[in-house]
């Protein structure tokens, strides 16, 4: 692994829990001398597997610098000259915790792989929501412009039937009734165009009826032509529901539940708030609001009832 560091899938982490568990007894994998043995001790019934166990938790084994074009080489030949060949500390001086750096590189490299895909999920959700007030903002000016214009021709056509407005209804008396009819919606015209009550005309009625109609900035819709609209309380749950600055590993020695960190102890990011656990206060698995691709994410207990009472 440390010549051909890209070939391998899993990482140093999983070949010690492979040979720890192969004494353990914890799992019915290794039990038994034979496949008959494993049949008649009913070992598949009665006891648990570890390669389940090791799937279930499979981010904590895997290899951040693993290419699979290079597990493709073929046959791997390593150098076995005595200069090569290296004392295996993480397996024979596993507790001897003056011996290991304080901070593993594979493990840095995890947490920024984690790190970055949270990220990323974020930024394409932010991104998508900034296109989505962009385009409510234009719709928004085009709106507006189209009103001004109309009140522009509104005022005109005031002005000019102010003048005429006794001749017209002069005009209207005097005229057949098939006329009087096609005249009417002008009548109209001019009268809404009169001056109301508090000595504002009806046409600058119509021109703030117009912009009291404008999109609240409570609720903005979906990109993507969706008819699916969020709140503004929706999208400030969102940008706070992912954590941005995740705590560094290098001074975490115990976790909120005072259980001490060894070096080979995994530790575990929450996704929402970036402290640091262990693999028990970070049991839970759900989506968060913040990522597009709504996967489920590690995060300890307490964030996982914020969002869940949030959600609801």
């Amino acid at each position: 692994m440390q010549q051909f560091p890209c070939a391998f899938q899993f990482n140093e982490r999983f070949l010690l829990a492979v040979h720890d568990h192969a004494f353990s007894c914890q799992f019915g994998t290794f039990i038994g001398n034979c496949e008959k043995d494993r049949v008649d001790l009913r070992l598949s019934e009665r006891t648990y597997s570890l390669w389940g166990y090791l799937l279930k938790h499979m981010g904590e084994f895997i290899n951040p610098l693993y290419r699979r074009e290079d597990s493709q080489l073929g046959v791997l030949r390593p150098v076995s000259n005595p200069q090569n060949i290296k004392f295996w500390r993480g397996m024979y001086m596993r507790f001897e915790g003056w011996v290991h750096p304080k901070e593993s590189v594979m493990e840095r490299l995890c947490i920024m792989k984690d790190q970055s895909s949270s990220l990323e999920d974020h930024i394409k959700l932010v991104a998508k929501r900034v296109t989505s007030v962009k385009n409510l903002i234009g719709s928004k000016t085009y709106t507006n412009s189209c009103v001004k214009a109309n009140s522009m021709t509104d005022s005109a056509f005031s002005s000019m039937s102010a003048l005429s407005e006794d001749a017209t209804i002069n005009d209207v008396m005097s005229a057949p009734t098939y006329m009087t009819r096609s005249l009417q919606p002008a009548v109209n015209k001019a009268d809404s165009l009169s001056p109301t009550n508090d000595g504002r005309s009806r046409s600058e009625d119509y021109e703030s009826g117009i912009d009291s109609l404008q999109i609240s900035t409570n609720t903005i819709a979906s990109s993507g032509g969706e008819n699916n609209h969020i709140t503004v309380e929706q999208m400030l749950l969102e940008l706070d529901s992912v954590a941005v600055e995740w705590k560094s590993v290098r001074k975490a020695r115990s976790c909120s539940c005072a259980m001490q960190f060894e070096h080979f102890t995994r530790k575990y990011h929450c996704w929402r708030c970036g402290r640091i656990y262990c693999g028990r206060c970070v049991d839970k698995q759900i989506h968060l609001p913040g990522h597009e691709s709504q996967r489920t994410v590690p995060v300890c207990r307490s964030c996982c009832k914020k969002v869940l009472c949030m959600s609801v």
